[in-house]
């Protein structure tokens, strides 16, 4: 009996080491496959436009660094021909990105904090008009939002990028699932017993509180401000305000597309300050979306 007992233990872990080997032969694929378009465009970033037509590159050349410089050459002498150098369209995606991601992530918090420690009639009417909202999509209302940008005077101006940010509610639907786990409502009740003020008791302790959550979202939502291309290429006009989307966007029209290689390095200068926020606030991801996606 003890012997059969044995090989049972035996077979149960081998079958565990087993399911453990194949599980991590299929994250090691899957990590390569999403690290691997990365690291062809910035190989691609250090070779000319002929060689990168040639085929498939997976390691550089010896020359990377110089070719790498004389494509950042060619990259700045053809910006004249889009309005703005690659340094402006950085400068006006981070115009942008930044206060987009401030107030998104901030009045996004206010307003889930709100409808998670104050009682109100339409408390529910609130929660579901805000979810409502998440069903229209931004192809729907885009043509009277211009037409209102027009009327109103900011039409061509970063201000119709950066506003609507606040009114975000996916952002609101994350921070409101994770209140609902990771936050006491109790700690509220008795910083108002100490007579903290509403305001003073949201900033300095419900804000530490969510930083987790908060700095998820600070990913989500500079990428997704920094990304973003539709929006701009709707409102502004002026080829000067352009934005580093709409930069690279212009390089792959057909006057810039026969070099290639000034097309990948653009785009590597797309990715670098979303790598840079992502590496910066990354350590919080896995406790923000853990403690947001679970309920109690």
């Amino acid at each position: 009996m003890a012997k059969k007992s044995a090989d049972i233990d035996a077979s149960y872990s081998a079958k565990i080491r087993g399911i453990k080997i194949f599980r991590t032969i299929i994250c090691v694929l899957l990590c390569i496959m999403s690290i691997l378009p990365f690291y062809i465009m910035i190989i691609n970033a250090t070779l000319d436009s002929d060689t990168i037509k040639a085929g498939l590159h997976l390691l550089p050349k010896s020359n990377a660094f110089s070719q790498l410089s004389t494509n950042f050459k060619n990259l700045n002498a053809k910006a004249s021909g889009v309005g703005t150098s690659v340094w402006g369209a950085m400068l006006h995606s981070a115009i942008i990105s930044v206060p987009v991601t401030l107030l998104q992530v901030y009045i996004s918090t206010l307003t889930a904090y709100g409808l998670t420690v104050y009682n109100f009639k339409l408390k529910n009417a609130a929660h579901s008009f805000i979810m409502a909202i998440m069903m229209i999509p931004a192809q729907v209302s885009i043509i009277g939002f211009m037409q209102f940008m027009i009327k109103i005077g900011l039409y061509d101006s970063y201000w119709p990028l950066i506003i609507p940010a606040a009114a975000a509610p996916s952002t609101y639907f994350f921070m409101k699932q994770y209140m609902q786990t990771g936050f006491s409502v109790e700690i509220v009740e008795a910083a108002r017993i100490d007579g903290s003020g509403e305001f003073s008791t949201f900033n300095k302790i419900a804000l530490p509180l969510m930083k987790p959550a908060m700095a998820t979202q600070a990913i989500f939502a500079f990428i997704g401000s920094w990304n973003n291309l539709y929006t701009p290429s709707m409102i502004l006009t002026d080829t000067a305000k352009k934005t580093l989307p709409m930069f690279i966007m212009a390089l792959r029209s057909e006057q810039f597309r026969s070099d290639y290689g000034i097309i990948y390095l653009g785009l590597c200068l797309t990715v670098l300050p979303i790598f840079i926020v992502y590496f910066a606030l990354s350590k919080y991801i896995i406790a923000g979306v853990a403690l947001g996606g679970v309920k109690e």
